[in-house]
């Protein structure tokens, strides 16, 4: 029997295809590497410690093994630094959670301008509810689990994102490199949970993949979505995103596309693919293409949305507010409304 979602899948796929099979070969390669414990760096993981520098040492100490993650760390707001070649797995029952903090800025994970990086089982919880940031910052939204930023060939499997201030993952260009793209990104499984702003920021990149994600009461800081797609300025690129059997429930919006940043005088092209996406309750919309004002630049492409099911939706179309009909093409094929 033809499996559907490998035809679905391949045909979506695109240039995304490539660099998922480096990236799967990448894992192979990974599997027969020496594993070491993070206990052998003396990371305590007794879920009182403040584990982050001897984490960090033992990032650093482990490229080219397999670092396992065993116990149930604590770590400040200070974050970790994967590097080149990093490849880190939890075990079953281990976790990250930050300690008590009081900032509304921090990435548990950053992934910036480094390439060949493989994460497996991550547990990442932000404990929003120990954030005692004050009611100034309370607005801002950039707490991040996974933060990857100008970085190739990532790959994060089943990651777990909890109780952040923002974002699950946020996928950007390079900080310090100029038009340093994020590119061949695949996340399977990603379970974003009570997080914020979104359960995932994609900002800017190319030849990034979603598989099979559920992103779920997501709500605290506008907007709000199970997935925002959102560039910040003309720098930006939307080229090859695929988001393939995505379920959002409970947030604000299900899936939402805001391109107000984007245009500039560089011409760009966004390629937007949506397959099987499911909704469950979104309190406004359930999938969002909006603010797009050309005022004669160009932004072309499409934005598409196959097979989607909306389960209790507000609306029974695409929101789509201020948005000039010269941009990106917006298409919805077989719809499925439940009640």
């Amino acid at each position: 029997m033809v499996d559907r979602r490998r035809v679905i899948h391949s045909l979506l796929m695109g240039a995304v295809a490539g660099g998922a099979s480096a990236v799967g070969l990448g894992a192979q390669a990974s599997a027969k590497r020496e594993v070491v414990t993070d206990k052998s760096f003396g990371v305590k993981g007794d879920g009182r410690t403040n584990d982050r520098i001897a984490l960090q040492n033992a990032i650093d100490r482990s490229v080219d093994q397999t670092l396992l993650i065993t116990g149930k760390c604590r770590i400040d707001a200070k974050g970790l630094d994967l590097r080149r070649n990093s490849h880190v797995r939890f075990a079953p029952g281990a976790s990250i959670k930050l300690l008590p903090h009081d900032t509304s800025f921090y990435s548990m994970f950053r992934i910036w301008d480094v390439d060949n990086v493989l994460v497996e089982n991550a547990v990442l919880d932000g404990s929003k509810e120990l954030n005692a940031a004050t009611p100034a910052l309370r607005e801002n939204g950039h707490g991040m689990g996974f933060s990857i930023a100008g970085s190739t060939q990532v790959t994060l499997i089943s990651p777990k994102t909890v109780g952040c201030w923002g974002d699950g993952i946020y996928i950007a260009n390079s900080y310090e490199v100029p038009f340093r793209y994020s590119s061949h990104i695949r996340v399977v499984k990603h379970h974003a949970d009570r997080c914020r702003r979104q359960g995932v920021s994609i900002i800017s990149g190319r030849n990034i993949v979603f598989e099979r994600p559920l992103w779920e009461n997501i709500g605290g800081t506008q907007p709000e979505a199970g997935l925002d797609a959102e560039p910040n300025s003309n720098a930006d690129i939307l080229e090859n995103i695929r988001i393939v059997d995505p379920v959002t429930r409970n947030c604000r919006y299900g899936i939402i596309v805001w391109l107000e940043e984007i245009v500039g005088p560089v011409p760009k092209h966004v390629d937007i693919g949506i397959t099987n996406h499911r909704d469950e309750s979104a309190s406004d919309a359930a999938f969002a293409v909006s603010s797009l004002k050309l005022n004669g630049r160009k932004v072309s492409g499409q934005i598409v949305s196959h097979s989607p099911t909306w389960v209790r939706a507000r609306m029974s179309t695409v929101e789509s507010i201020d948005y000039d009909k010269a941009g990106p093409k917006i298409v919805v094929t077989n719809l499925r409304l439940v009640p």
